[in-house]
């Protein structure tokens, strides 16, 4: 290998790459070339550290007490803890011929001294080392598709007009500035009026074009900052099924953005598959759409986009499936008489590709309850067939216990909080997910205020309604080594490891501070607000959450129609950044069940 090449391959592993140039010079002439056979012990507590190792070719295991906590590979560097540290707990074995760079422990430590970056990637803390290891990951797609504001988007000039101008005068207006819609200013606020307003209020409805435009605006307009990622106004598109948003600069409108512009940017598709739901008008044409939901999913991931973005953009999708198959399936006077609810990781809106179904319905007391029961069948198993496999529990609309008036709810909120059976605690926490995606909203926005108020002052019940994220083992060891499941080919449980400790932690100590949000992250942000998690905390807590959602939807990605083995990984066929991030995932995973444990004294009731 020539000394350019050597080089060029040295500022290609992270964090070399964040050297000048004249210290991989440098660098290039201090290393040296050396070759390991297999089973060479390179570092152990007998054999110091005398070189930072960099691989070429081969592979080497580290151990602690002949448990295997690591496997480098081309690329990987060990050992820099040794050398800052002198402290060395692993034994490295070679495990397949090595062929390394050697770099001197003096070299290593002098640049540790003078290059400030390439100190920090060593020493420093979880969530910088996380972000640090995830932007590397991620860099040469995020850029361009994350990190891309409002403002670097063509805005359209928006046309807006005073609340009493005539339509006449605000269409003069409107074709004066080529602008696609009028933005009505009024006392407080603002209306909008589209084509489909004038179509529907002038040339098809009783208002004539010197009637004033606020006759006919529509609301609310729908708003975003200047300044925010476009990615959320995809999301705000997709939600709200619309064809532009105001754009606002410390509160003043300054554009409007428009759905075909922000798609010939992004060109995700997501917008298809919402008019593909919206336009659909029998089961048959919505059941096309699970290819084109899975597509999506993957090219949102493939580009670097968060799995907590994915999952949002995924529920507001699957939302309007849910309001579409109620709408096909109930007639016109029964739909606004209850109020579908989805739960699980859907209520959370964090599932990503499709699961098990978790829904109800909650019917008004002054319609008749019998009425939804046949409609409530089919509802289900139209939602099987498009892809929704019935729930294990049975956790349906179809399932009567799952079905109710707003009054027969209430006793069942009263049976759950009063009481301590495992069962009852445990569909307590399935209602706590709940969001509506169709008909009559304020039924369980009651509801939810009815549970709120009934729970005050029952730490009893929180104690125990918190035990359950304590079931289930980290899969770490003492040693921080992966434990494996021996009967499920040396995989790990993502999901009973660390994502269910956490989703169920958050969701009972939102119970306990009465907080409505349902999404995990959400719930961490505002119990950070409420000051029960200081900052740092808070973020390491949402770090790893977002690593483990991310490893799992790598996996599912794999195998899409199984999704049964979803939550199992063989850490072996991680990247070791991968494993790295996994590892201190776990470590905060731990950290949070011991919160729990002091938090509501959980030692006494285990």
């Amino acid at each position: 290998m020539s000394i350019v090449e050597q080089q060029q391959l040295l500022a290609s592993i992270h964090p070399f790459e964040l050297l000048d140039t004249r210290a991989i010079s440098a660098l290039s002439a201090q290393m040296d070339i050396a070759y390991y056979p297999k089973e060479t012990l390179l570092i152990s507590p007998r054999v110091p550290a005398e070189h930072l190792y960099i691989i070429i070719k081969g592979s080497v295991h580290e151990l602690v007490d002949d448990e295997l906590q690591n496997v480098y590979t081309g690329q990987d560097s060990f050992d820099a803890n040794a050398l800052i540290y002198n402290d060395v707990t692993s034994r490295f074995v070679v495990k397949e011929d090595l062929i390394c760079y050697l770099l001197p422990k003096e070299t290593f430590l002098n640049l540790i001294q003078d290059y400030e970056e390439f100190r920090s990637y060593f020493m420093k803390d979880f969530i910088a080392k996380h972000q640090s290891l995830k932007a590397r990951q991620l860099q040469s797609d995020l850029t361009p598709f994350m990190l891309s504001r409002v403002c670097d988007i063509f805005l359209h000039e928006a046309c807006i007009v005073e609340a009493d101008e005539p339509i006449r005068t605000a269409l003069f207006k409107r074709k004066t500035l080529k602008a696609s819609a009028i933005v009505v200013q009024e006392k407080e606020g603002f209306g909008i009026i589209t084509d489909t307003d004038l179509r529907d209020k002038v040339l098809l409805g009783e208002a004539d074009l010197e009637s004033a435009v606020q006759s006919i605006a529509s609301h609310p307009l729908v708003w975003i900052d200047k300044n925010d990622f476009l990615f959320n106004a995809l999301l705000i598109f997709t939600k709200h099924g619309i064809k532009r948003v105001a754009v606002k600069q410390k509160g003043v409108i300054v554009g409007m953005l428009e759905q075909l512009d922000l798609l010939s940017h992004f060109a995700s598709h997501s917008h298809l598959i919402a008019v593909q739901v919206s336009k659909a008008e029998s089961i048959e044409d919505l059941a096309s759409i699970q290819k084109s939901q899975l597509y999506l999913v993957q090219s949102l991931n493939s580009k670097g986009v968060k799995v907590r973005y994915i999952s949002k953009l995924v529920s507001e999708i699957n939302a309007k499936v849910y309001a579409k198959v109620y709408e096909l399936t109930l007639p016109p006077e029964l739909r606004n008489k209850a109020a579908l609810i989805v739960m699980g990781s859907e209520g959370r809106s964090e599932q990503v590709l499709r699961t098990d179904q978790d829904n109800a319905l909650i019917i008004d007391d002054e319609a008749d309850a019998e009425s939804f029961t046949p409609y409530m069948q089919t509802f289900s198993a139209h939602l099987q067939r498009l892809g929704f496999p019935p729930c294990p529990g049975d956790v349906m609309v179809s399932n009567p216990q799952w079905r109710g008036s707003v009054s027969l709810f209430k006793k069942r909120i009263d049976s759950w909080v009063e009481s301590f059976d495992e069962n009852a605690l445990q569909t307590l926490s399935i209602f706590l997910d709940a969001q509506c995606v169709s008909g009559k909203r304020e039924l369980l926005d009651g509801l939810r205020k009815y549970l709120h108020k009934h729970f005050s002052g029952r730490e009893d019940i929180l104690a125990h309604m918190a035990l359950p994220a304590l079931s289930f083992e980290t899969p770490l060891s003492i040693f921080s080594g992966f434990i494996v499941e021996k009967s499920h080919e040396n995989e790990i449980d993502l999901k009973k490891g660390g994502i269910f400790a956490l989703v169920h932690g958050m969701r009972t100590l939102a119970l306990e501070y009465h907080i409505e949000q349902t999404n995990t992250i959400s719930r961490i942000k505002e119990l950070n607000n409420r000051g029960l998690f200081d900052k740092k905390f808070a973020t390491e807590l949402i770090e790893a959450f977002d690593t483990l959602s991310s490893i799992r939807l790598k996996f599912m990605l794999r195998h899409p129609d199984t999704l049964e083995h979803a939550n199992f990984i063989d850490p072996s066929k991680l990247q070791k950044m991968e494993r790295d991030l996994l590892k201190d995932s776990f470590k905060v995973v731990n950290t949070f069940k011991k919160f729990l444990i002091y938090h509501f004294h959980l030692n006494m009731v285990m």
